[in-house]
């Protein structure tokens, strides 16, 4: 079914055949999508591209299997599109070098383009880059598109590597991108949707990537500007009033970055409908569980002051190792994690960073953390600091 965009858009459907039936889902700012079919390239009248409609996936054969929490959403309404690319433009006089991710029917990378800012569009589906391609007509440059997956950049096993996965660095190289100082202002801005399914992996990897300085990272204090479900948001933005959301996760993010809830868009915006009016228990949970929350666009800036002489990207993996290893066990006394952790008198480290000896895990902010890490790491009466042979990075969590 196609999606008319016209002042305030339509509200766009789309249906997916399922084991249990087809159902469809109807909203105003974000919808799901896949396995689309091919979409040919549209004749325009108009000597502006217009953004690309969504198809109709019902006469995809490849939607018949089983139903699985695989999809991908993009932005539909032209109103929330022009609301996110006000947001990522801010009050800044030079137009910003805007990585999108995902963008699937380009109305967002519209108003992106038409508020000045330079696009890099990182498709990971082939069925939209020449529509996309087409956006940039006529605009000297102003617009990349390149067949990449960003949630995929980077992977462990380099045997992997073939479009849409990439190398950072040779997307970037590619693109004419430079490294800044770290100390500098924002390189550039990547604008998306974290995937439903991998939204917590992800999270760690782009986490170890920041404090690496690695990946994107490596080219400066990318800013993120993302929706995530409204879940892992309060996990994210957790603090020890909140201890059963209260995780490593929360810690590293918080001190790693500057937070900001920038918009909401409720779930509760989609209607959902199936062939037969029901779907089997399991999955009427698992949708009933995403309805009910809202995705946060949320905008992520690493701190310019986040790195010192006694946190580095060389030794930031001691860092993960005690927080991971202090959230294992969150109801025990921190005095019983430091004598654990390192061969230092652990009731002079608290004296040092002013807590109790009756203090918990839970009763530490995400910034005391970060001293208590470099009060260990500065000790000089100690030639070895912590009390680990090996420290195993683990991005898999």
């Amino acid at each position: 079914m196609w999606v008319t965009v016209a002042g305030l858009p339509a509200r766009p459907t789309l249906s997916v055949l399922t084991g249990a039936g087809r159902f469809c889902i109807l909203g105003s700012g974000i919808v799901t999508r896949k396995d689309l079919p091919q979409v040919p390239r549209r004749d325009l009248s108009d000597s502006r591209p217009q953004p690309l409609p969504c198809p109709d996936i019902r006469e995809s054969s490849s939607c018949v299997s089983k139903y699985r929490l695989e999809y991908k959403r993009y932005v539909t309404s032209r109103r929330l599109a022009e609301t996110l690319a006000q947001i990522v433009n801010g009050k800044r006089k030079t137009p910003p070098l805007v990585l999108e991710c995902n963008p699937g029917p380009g109305i967002l990378t519209q108003a992106l383009l038409e508020s000045g800012a330079r696009v890099v569009a990182l498709e990971s589906d082939k069925t939209f880059i020449p529509h996309l391609e087409s956006l940039g007509k006529n605009l000297d440059g102003q617009l990349d598109v390149v067949h990449c997956d960003f949630f995929k950049l980077d992977p462990r096993n380099r045997s992997l590597i073939k479009p849409p996965i990439m190398i950072s660095q040779m997307l970037f190289q590619n693109l004419g991108i430079r490294a800044i100082p770290w100390s500098t202002g924002i390189p550039l801005k990547v604008i998306g949707i974290f995937p439903v399914k991998n939204e917590k992996k992800i999270l760690w990897k782009l986490i170890y990537d920041l404090y690496s300085c690695t990946s994107i990272y490596k080219y400066g204090r990318v800013e993120l500007n993302m929706f995530i479900s409204e879940k892992e948001y309060q996990k994210l933005r957790a603090k020890p009033k909140n201890p059963n959301l209260y995780q490593a996760l929360s810690v590293l993010w918080q001190v790693a970055c500057d937070i900001k809830l920038l918009h909401m868009e409720p779930w509760s915006s989609f209607d959902l409908h199936t062939q037969n009016g029901q779907l089997e228990n399991t999955k009427h949970r698992e949708l009933s569980g995403l309805i009910q929350q809202n995705l946060c666009f949320i905008q992520m800036t690493p701190r310019r002051n986040l790195f010192t002489e006694n946190l580095t990207p060389l030794n930031y993996n001691v860092f993960f190792h005690m927080l991971k290893q202090c959230f294992g066990k969150r109801n025990a006394k921190l005095l019983d994690h430091l004598r654990s952790l390192s061969p230092i008198d652990p009731k002079d480290i608290l004296t040092q960073i002013r807590k109790h000896e009756n203090a918990k895990i839970t009763n530490m902010c995400p910034e005391d953390f970060k001293l208590l890490f470099e009060t260990i790491e500065c000790s000089k009466d100690y030639t070895y600091k912590w009390l680990c042979d090996d420290i195993i990075e683990d991005r898999t969590m």
